[in-house]
């Protein structure tokens, strides 16, 4: 199943649904389940959970059922923080990496989902719980009782190259050159197929780590887009990705060709601002063209043609010439005025420039 549809279905289970999810490793289950917790909408209209993230596999049954303590004479046990609150409060209880918890803790795990409670202490009516397997030959794992699997909603997850770059371009804000990537050599995402041992392999998880850490180098992909790439560059890639990806990577950045569209100058110019600069004659014509086209399909709005404008004053004489005699013509865009009083305004500085000069 895609990402998409399983946060539209699992968002509208009722709370005492128990979903597990399996699926390869660096796919980002925990991130998925908050697009899940942030779309669940309360019995009072309310949307929106708070996330418990446990991770089983590095816990004892001492950390899910609590420590034993001697109150009035008498020892219980006393729970564990998490726990109380997801019985105060309603909350998204996520259970990660059930298959590889013992077989006490998968058992602590099994009283939660079946009875909702844990030594007397009872979930809020509203908390849900979500839990993750990693599926595949390459990991150690305890198997699943058939006892506690049936008491789950299953789903196989396996994300798209479209689900990732939706994040990517969206919540992430991802390098665009990294976007682009993907989008072109999807096959790079993630390794499907046999796993040797030891070898590294990319994952949407490690993109996403790698993005950071060339940000972090002083080598963000936009930014030596279509030059050499810097020493250091491919080392980097090959600790996170893996040796055929970041031999694609490190070529797919070399040679890149920067594409800029209309509306990147329109609505986010000064982000491309640098980019721009650096461009040659033809294509710089190319993008005067691009925003005339636009601007005969479009109805610009006042701040839309100020960046045009600004990207204007940045070329030389006769481009800005040409793209004001060819804006000046588009008459029957309904917001024209704002696009003439911004490049009218070019005019006029240009003219009072060259006065001085």
């Amino acid at each position: 199943m895609d990402i998409k549809t399983f946060v539209n279905v699992v968002s509208k289970l009722p709370s005492d649904v128990a979903v597990l999810v399996r699926g390869p490793t660096g796919i980002g289950k925990s991130q998925i389940f908050r697009q899940v917790a942030d779309q669940v909408v309360l019995d009072d209209g309310s949307e929106g959970l708070d996330v418990i993230d446990r991770r089983l596999a590095q816990m004892t049954e001492g950390d899910i059922i609590g420590l034993p303590e001697l109150v009035d004479g008498v020892t219980r046990f006393a729970p564990v923080d998490w726990l109380l609150r997801a019985c105060r409060e309603p909350v998204v209880l996520f259970l990660d990496e059930l298959n590889r918890a013992t077989m006490e803790v998968q058992q602590c795990a099994f009283q939660l989902v079946l009875d909702r409670e844990l030594n007397g202490h009872r979930l809020h009516p509203a908390t849900r719980i979500y839990a993750a397997i990693n599926a595949g030959s390459e990991y150690q794992v305890n198997e699943m009782g058939p006892a506690l699997q049936r008491r789950f909603w299953t789903v196989d997850l396996e994300p798209t190259k479209e689900d990732w770059i939706e994040w990517a371009t969206g919540e992430r804000n991802m390098d665009e050159v990294v976007i682009n990537f993907i989008r072109n050599h999807g096959a790079h995402l993630r390794h499907t197929g046999q796993i040797e041992p030891g070898k590294v392999y990319p994952n949407p998880a490690s993109w996403d780590r790698l993005e950071r850490s060339m940000i972090h180098a002083g080598m963000t992909p936009s930014s030596i887009a279509g030059k050499t790439t810097p020493s250091g560059f491919y080392a980097l890639c090959l600790g996170f990705v893996g040796v055929e990806a970041a031999i694609a990577f490190q070529s797919f950045v070399r040679d890149y060709e920067m594409q800029i569209s209309a509306e990147d100058i329109l609505d986010s110019y000064d982000d491309f601002a640098a980019a721009i600069k650096d461009l040659t004659t033809d294509k710089h014509n190319a993008l005067i063209e691009k925003l005339i086209d636009n601007c005969k399909d479009n109805d610009w709005t006042p701040i839309q043609a100020k960046n045009a404008a600004d990207f204007v004053k940045t070329l030389p004489g006769e481009m800005i010439v040409s793209f004001f005699n060819s804006v000046m013509e588009t008459n029957h865009v309904p917001n024209i005025k704002a696009v003439h009083k911004f490049v009218g305004q070019l005019v006029v500085d240009i003219v009072t420039l060259s006065q001085k000069v």
